[in-house]
C-alpha cells in the first residue's frame, strides 16, 4: 500500500530531485540506504545537514581513530538501549578494522574507553550533574588519559548519539528488512510468544492482555496520584477528572510502547549501572540545583 500524504506535504519537483540525488549518493557510498535516511528524506535539507554532520564526526580527520568513534557511538546508543544504532555501529566498527573482541562488552574495551562510562551515563540521563571534576578526571595525566582534543570529539559523539537514539525512538524507526530484525530499535517484549503481530497491535490476545495490564497499572497510579493530590488540597471531583483524562490518553498507547521489555544482551553488555536513568531535578518542596534554561 502507498501511504497517503496531504498535498502540501508532497515535495515539489525540485525537492524530489534533491532527495533523489542524496539517496543515490548514499547508496553509492555505503551500498544501502537505512531507514533513518528514509525518514529524514521527507525533509531533504535536514537530511543533507545530518549527513554532513555524520561525515564530519565519523569520517573526517580528527584525534580519534575511526574504530573508536564507532565504539563511542555504541556506548552512547546502548545507554538508551537503542539496539538499532548499537547493531548499526557494531557493523561499522568491524568494517573500519575494530577488534571483534571489544564487541563482547564494555569490559573487553580498553580502560581509556571504559573511563567514559560515567560521563556517558550522566550526559544521557542527568546532564545537570556533570561537573568540571568529571572532565578533570579524564584529562588527568596517566596511561589512560584523554587529550583535550580527543575528549571534545568523544563528548560530541556521545551527545550526538544520545539525541539520535531519541530520534529513532520518536519516529518509530524499524529495522531494515535485510537485517532480519538485527537492528531493531526496541527489544521484543518478554511476553511475546513468537507469533506474528497483528496489524493494529490491539486485536490479538496479546493486545488484550496488554490492555488489562494497563488497567491494573492505571489503578495503582490512581491510588498514588490521589495521595499526592490530597496533600495539595485538590478536591475529589478534580482527582476523578484528572485520572479519567490520563487513563484515556494512556490506553491510546499500544502495549508494545508501554511495556518494560528486558533489553537485549547485545545492548546491555555495553552498559554499566543500567538502572541509572532520568530523575527530575526540580522537585516540589526541595531546593532545586542551579540550572541554566534557554528557550
Amino acid at each position: 500500500t502507498v501511504p497517503m500524504f496531504p498535498s502540501r506535504q508532497i515535495p515539489r519537483e525540485g525537492a524530489e530531485g534533491s532527495l533523489h540525488r542524496l539517496l543515490t549518493e548514499a547508496f553509492v557510498s555505503a551500498g544501502r540506504v537505512d531507514n533513518v535516511a528514509m525518514v529524514m528524506g521527507l525533509h531533504p535539507q535536514y537530511l543533507s545537514s545530518f549527513w554532513k554532520t555524520q561525515y564530519l564526526l565519523l569520517r573526517m580527520d580528527g584525534p580519534l581513530p575511526y574504530h573508536k568513534r564507532h565504539y563511542i557511538a555504541i556506548m552512547a546508543a546502548a545507554r538508551h538501549q537503542c539496539s538499532y544504532l548499537v547493531s548499526l555501529h557494531m557493523g561499522e566498527f568491524l568494517q573500519v578494522g575494530g577488534d571483534p573482541a571489544w564487541l563482547q562488552g564494555l569490559h573487553c574495551a580498553p580502560q581509556k574507553l571504559r573511563n567514559l562510562n560515567e560521563i556517558n551515563k550522566l550526559l544521557a540521563h542527568r546532564p545537570w550533574l556533570v561537573t568540571k571534576e568529571h572532565i578533570e578526571a579524564l584529562l588527568k595525566p596517566g596511561e589512560d588519559s584523554w587529550s583535550l582534543a580527543e575528549l571534545v570529539q568523544a563528548l560530541v559523539l556521545l551527545t550526538h548519539y544520545h539525541s539520535l537514539a531519541s530520534f529513532v525512538y520518536g519516529c518509530g524507526i524499524n529495522p531494515e528488512k535485510d537485517q532480519g530484525g538485527g537492528q531493531g530499535y526496541r527489544p521484543p517484549s518478554p511476553h511475546s510468544d513468537g507469533s506474528p503481530a497483528s496489524d493494529d497491535g490491539l486485536g490479538s490476545s496479546g493486545g488484550r492482555d496488554g490492555m488489562r495490564e494497563v488497567e491494573v497499572l492505571m489503578e495503582r497510579m490512581k491510588l498514588l496520584r490521589e495521595s499526592q493530590l490530597e496533600e495539595e488540597g485538590v478536591t475529589q471531583e478534580e482527582m476523578a477528572t484528572r485520572f479519567e483524562l490520563e487513563k484515556t490518553e494512556s490506553l491510546l498507547v499500544a502495549p508494545s510502547d508501554i511495556a518494560d521489555p528486558s533489553p537485549q544482551s547485545n545492548v546491555l553488555c555495553f552498559v554499566e549501572d543500567p538502572e541509572f536513568g532520568y530523575k527530575d531535578f526540580t522537585r516540589r518542596g526541595e531546593q532545586a540545583p542551579p540550572t541554566f534554561r534557554a528557550q
